[in-house]
């Protein structure tokens, strides 16, 4: 049998099982042993818990979880909207003020979150209202954030990125600090896009209208919220919804009350949290474990300091790193799984001398994958598109010349695009579900910053020193 056809049945059989309902993990997983025993035998299940046990007893696996427990407490602790009233205050005075200071909260908190889902919820709870409160269309307050949002899984710390450092054996380290520059110019990409359209369209931020348009109440209960969502995506959807890294903490926990004087002094030990595990990083003062311990110690600190520590934001906190800790450990059990398969068959291998000896032009292999990446990013959460597809199409990537560290930033930023893309993009249905604004809002809202984040996707593959400059000086 041809490998081009192993690749069709393997790949199909995946979709058939995740679209019956499955987890991707559990699709993989039960991929990787039907496969295994139809065209290999019984005699290779013993390798399947051995990947098992070395994968899931490395200390690789322990950073992901405490990255996410960073977020946890510095979503439920009310950073995320500190940030925001700091920033809003610097720039207010500006046209279209209010969206410029919702991007740049969100690109501070991503530094501080790792998680597009858990930085769209939390800075989405408080700007959206006040946007509309001021004026802004609807549409535009919430297309906004949820832009803004996919900032959460470029900007360092990322979960994407240490999930695809695990699985393609790529320093961690330098794929963190491959997606800041590029972070930061989508931010600017996005802080362009939204001086540009409020220059020629002041409708947008309210000016020539007679009355604001009334400000959309956030979901007073979350199983009424829950229920839209539900009724929306269907049931396992929305279970999904629940496993993403700081999802809950935004629509579930409640909040520390968040003073609208905030000033810089408060969110300046947020600041130095920043630097701290950032420049341990870059510097090689520590490994991506301990830093992600230094921004869990620190997080700890600085909501405790502040008196927004409670009993109950702790365990609530412990609680959702320990389920979103325990998806991303099964992701990539079952994904080195299905790694096996695929590499013993010789899969990627033949697939990759293939597209190699055929003469295709490697940009135009890449723009295949972005299409593929766009359409499976609409599906599913940033780690699990990874886990889905890197195993198939690395091997090709890297022999056609591309850099492994440009691989995952343009990887996770397609997935950015997936995200606000209709009519499955995650942030879309997150959002959806924290508001009671109508999806046909949030996705008027949301289609024009696709067009902008595919730009810098342009701009990175025409520019792959953008991302690989930082990297190259350590």
């Amino acid at each position: 049998m041809s490998s081009g056809l192993l690749l069709v049945i393997i790949f199909g059989m995946m979709l058939f099982v995740l679209f019956m309902g499955a987890p991707v993990s559990m699709s993989m997983g039960f991929t990787a042993v039907v496969c295994l025993l139809l065209f290999l035998g019984w005699n290779h299940m013993t390798h399947l818990g051995v990947i098992a046990f070395k994968w899931g007893t490395s200390m690789n696996q322990i950073i992901a979880p405490m990255f996410i427990l960073m977020s946890e407490f510095l979503s439920r602790g009310g950073i995320a909207e500190d940030i925001y009233y700091v920033l809003n205050k610097g720039v207010q005075k500006i046209k279209g003020g209010l969206a410029i200071s919702t991007t740049l909260a969100c690109t501070v908190f991503a530094a501080l979150c790792g998680s597009s889902p858990a930085t769209a919820a939390s800075i989405g709870r408080i700007s959206i209202s006040e946007m509309t409160k001021r004026g802004y269309r609807e549409s535009f307050a919430v297309g906004t954030v949820a832009a803004g949002g996919t900032l959460g899984i470029m900007i360092p710390p990322s979960i994407g990125f240490v999930m695809f450092g695990i699985i393609t054996e790529t320093s961690i380290v330098k794929l963190l600090m491959a997606g800041l520059i590029p972070g930061i110019m989508l931010a600017l990409l996005l802080i362009i896009s939204i001086v540009i359209r409020v220059r020629f369209n002041r409708s947008l931020i309210g000016e020539g209208k007679s009355a604001p348009t009334p400000a959309p109440q956030a979901a007073e209960e979350t199983s009424a919220a829950q229920a839209a969502a539900d009724q929306t995506l269907g049931e396992n959807i929305a279970d999904d919804l629940q496993a993403i890294p700081g999802y809950t903490a935004a629509a579930e926990a409640p909040q520390a009350a968040v003073k609208k004087e905030s000033n810089f002094l408060r969110i300046l030990p947020s600041i130095i949290l920043i630097l701290v595990v950032l420049g341990a990083l870059y510097a090689g003062w520590a490994t991506p474990m301990e830093a992600a311990g230094y921004g869990v110690v620190g997080a700890f600190f600085i909501i405790l300091f502040q008196k927004r520590l409670t009993l109950r934001l702790f365990f609530d906190s412990m609680r959702a790193t320990a389920r979103t800790g325990t998806m991303i450990v099964f992701l990539i059990l079952c994904g080195f799984c299905m790694s096996y398969v695929i590499s013993y068959l010789g899969i990627a291998g033949d697939i990759a001398q293939a597209i190699v000896a055929s003469g295709l032009n490697r940009y135009v292999v890449m723009i295949v994958i972005y299409i593929l990446w766009f359409f499976l990013g609409c599906l599913m959460d940033p780690s699990s598109m990874i886990i889905l597809t890197i195993p198939f199409i690395f091997q090709t990537l890297t022999q056609l010349g591309f850099d492994p560290l440009w691989i995952g930033v343009v990887s996770t930023l397609s997935c950015e695009i997936g995200m606000i893309t209709p009519p499955v993009g995650l942030n879309l249905f997150v959002l959806r579900s924290n508001t009671n604004l109508p999806m046909g809002t949030i996705i008027k809202g949301a289609l024009p910053y696709v067009i902008v984040l595919t730009i810098g996707l342009v701009i990175l593959t025409v520019f792959p020193d953008i991302a690989l400059w930082i990297p190259s000086l350590m």
